[in-house]
């Protein structure tokens, strides 16, 4: 989504304020300001857009002086918020059809303009595995590219560590001041200082668990490639692989014992494709070839946008509307299949997706699927 001139510290703000109103996700985010063409305008649409999508409150809006809150409070710490539209916001993530509409950063916020490599792996790591990734990082750093990773205990910190002095990026599934897990607080302290943490979640946001899936989003959306040095096949790590595929980043892995789990996630995923690396120079050679490509084009499926706004949002009539909804359920189907089943407009399919969603009444899902979102 290019921008033909900076923002504006109102349209920051509005920005700010919209992807933390109620049911605004990325993806619903970046269709709101292809509609309207600004935050404000979007913000103004809201309560009539979920209203006619079916919520039978006012929906939830951040107020604006919580945003400022949230801002003064990253800002006092020494932080700064980058928001997608910002010259600065880093180009392979705002690539991403559901890339974060904000980020937090605390430390050196250039580091997120270096090409970077991302090094994942197990939480119960062995002690090989550490070392490994630790060398692995220090290496690669070397050569010039940013390490990114989770700061998760086990692998994820080994990597952070080896890379400390070259430059590490760490995405936090809390806000940006969340410490987590405690253990990692000195090192959370050193990337502080010499690298930078990452976040799109609020100010002072606990992690729970359904924050892990999403930020490893970020570590993938933001690298070039992504290693996995070790994962059991339940590992969140083989989460960030399977999500860089979809963006199509390169997938590396490192083999290891067929006896250890630990190794029979990272195996698997040479078995399906993944590229089989050994040391720091496997990862450079392929790191060569990747940057004489571009990672600027999507690598998942695109979302279709309702087109800018042109005063017909609210013609549609009760009639289309529910011939529309009618095609959802519990189960996810393609929007493309949606708008193959009713034969209407593939705008007139998005802008009713859109009102539902705003309505807390679908869910998004990978590959352009939705579903009725299930409600107590």
């Amino acid at each position: 989504m290019a921008e033909t001139r900076p923002l504006t510290d109102a349209e920051r703000l509005d920005r700010l304020r919209l992807i933390r109103s109620e049911h605004v996700g990325p993806v619903t985010f970046r269709q709101l300001l292809a509609r309207f063409g600004s935050a404000g305008a979007a913000l103004d649409a809201l309560p009539d857009m979920a209203r006619r999508g079916g919520l039978r409150r006012a929906i939830k809006l951040l107020p604006r002086n919580a945003a400022e809150r949230e801002i003064e409070a990253l800002t006092d710490a020494g932080g700064r918020l980058i928001v997608l539209g910002d010259a600065d916001y880093p180009e392979p993530l705002a690539a991403l059809s559901d890339a974060p509409a904000v980020l937090s950063v605390l430390g050196h916020a250039h580091l997120l303009a270096k090409p970077m490599v991302a090094v994942v792996g197990a939480r119960n790591s062995s002690a090989l595995g550490m070392r490994f990734a630790e060398t692995l990082a220090r290496g690669v750093g070397a050569a010039g590219y940013i390490i990114v990773s989770g700061l998760a205990r086990g692998l994820d910190a080994a990597a952070h560590r080896g890379a400390l002095a070259s430059g590490t990026v760490a995405v936090m599934a809390g806000g940006v001041d969340r410490i987590y897990p405690r253990e990692n607080e000195t090192l959370y302290r050193s990337i502080a200082t010499e690298g930078a943490l990452v976040s799109e979640q609020p100010w002072g946001q606990q992690p729970t668990a359904r924050h892990f899936p999403v930020r490893n989003r970020i570590v993938s959306g933001l690298s070039s490639a992504v290693v996995v040095v070790e994962a059991t096949l339940r590992s969140g790590s083989l989460i960030t692989a399977r999500l860089a595929g979809e963006q199509g980043r390169e997938v590396l892995a490192v083999p290891g014992n067929p006896l250890d789990p630990r190794a029979q996630g990272t195996n698997g995923l040479i078995r399906d494709g993944a590229t089989l690396i050994q040391g720091a120079d496997d990862v450079i050679e392929v790191l060569g070839d990747l940057l004489r490509r571009s990672m600027t084009e999507p690598g998942g499926t695109s979302y279709m946008a309702p087109g800018p706004a042109d005063g017909a949002d609210g013609d549609l009539s009760e009639e289309t509307r529910n011939n529309i909804s009618n095609l959802l359920g519990a189960a996810p189907v393609g929007i493309d299949e949606i708008v193959r089943l009713s034969g209407f407009p593939p705008r007139d399919v998005a802008l009713v997706l859109l009102e539902l969603e705003l309505a807390g009444r679908l869910t998004r899902h990978p590959g352009g699927q939705v579903s009725l979102a299930f409600q107590e």
